[in-house]
C-alpha cells in the first residue's frame, strides 16, 4: 500500500466529544431516576472495570450492576438512556470544522479507545464516523496497536490529536519525527497538574480543538514548538 503523504489521527473523548459533560448528565439521570445509592454504585463499579479494562465500560459497568440487582426492571431504561444519548450535543464547538479542515489536507481517522459495543455508538450519533468517511479505529490500548494503525494508514507523517500527555508521550516515543503530537487542554485528564507534570510536552499545545481553526494549518504544524514538516507533505 502506497503511503499517505500525511495521515491525522483524532481521539474522540474528551478532544472531539465533551466526555466530562456526559459523565455529569448520566451522574444527574441515575441520581434522578434511581437514587444516590444507585448512583454512587454503579460509578463505582465503573472505575473497577477502568481499572481492570483501561477504559470505562458503561455497559459492562451496568451488566455488572444487573447482576448485583436481578430484579430491578428499571435497568432496562437506564440502557436506553446510554445507548439513545444525543452525543452530538456534546460535540465541543469547531470540533466537525477542525475535521473538515484535516480532510482537506489529508486523510483523517479516528483513534480511539473503548468497548466494541459503546464507543462505536457514541462515534456513530455524535456525527463523527459520517464526517472522517468511516475511518474510525477503536482499540483497548491505542497506543500499543501503532503497528495496526501504520498497516491500515500507511503515512509518511503523523499527526496526533489528543487530549492525554500519556498517550502522545508513548507514541512519540514510538514513532519520533514521524508524528506531530497536539495537545488540546480538554476535560479533567489534560487539567490534572499531576498527571501534566508527569509527562513532557506535546508538540503543539491548544487550549481548545476550535484554536486549531484560527491559523492556517501548515503554520500551525511548523510552529515553533512543532517539528519542521515540509509543506509539500502537508499540502
Amino acid at each position: 500500500m502506497t503511503p499517505n503523504p500525511i495521515v491525522f489521527l483524532v481521539d474522540v473523548d474528551n478532544t472531539l466529544l465533551d466526555n466530562d459533560r456526559i459523565q455529569r448528565d448520566l451522574r444527574t439521570h441515575l441520581e434522578r431516576e434511581f437514587g444516590a445509592a444507585c448512583r454512587d454504585r454503579y460509578w463505582a463499579i465503573l472505575e473497577e472495570l477502568f481499572a481492570e479494562l483501561g477504559y470505562r465500560d458503561y455497559l459492562g459497568a451496568l451488566q455488572r450492576y444487573r447482576v448485583e440487582h436481578p430484579r430491578d426492571i428499571h435497568l432496562l431504561s437506564m440502557s436506553s438512556y446510554l445507548v439513545d444519548y444525543p452525543f452530538a450535543n456534546r460535540l465541543y464547538p469547531g470540533s466537525l470544522d477542525v475535521i473538515e479542515r484535516f480532510r482537506s489536507r489529508g486523510r483523517t481517522v479516528i483513534l480511539s479507545d473503548g468497548d466494541v459495543v459503546f464507543q462505536p455508538r457514541k462515534v456513530e450519533r455524535s456525527g463523527l464516523f459520517e464526517a472522517v468517511e468511516g475511518h474510525v479505529l477503536i482499540y483497548i490500548h491505542k497506543e500499543e496497536a501503532l503497528d495496526d494503525v501504520e498497516r491500515r494508514y500507511p503515512a509518511r507523517h503523523y499527526v496526533l490529536v489528543d487530549d492525554k500527555l500519556r498517550i502522545l508521550a508513548a507514541v512519540k516515543k514510538a514513532w519520533g519525527e514521524r508524528v506531530t503530537t497536539v495537545f488540546p487542554r480538554q476535560g479533567q485528564y489534560a487539567r490534572d497538574p499531576t498527571l501534566v507534570a508527569e509527562c513532557p510536552p506535546a508538540d503543539l499545545t491548544v487550549e481548545r480543538i476550535a484554536d486549531l481553526l484560527d491559523d492556517d494549518l501548515p503554520a500551525l504544524l511548523t510552529g515553533r514548538h512543532s517539528p519542521r514538516i515540509s509543506t509539500e507533505v502537508i499540502r
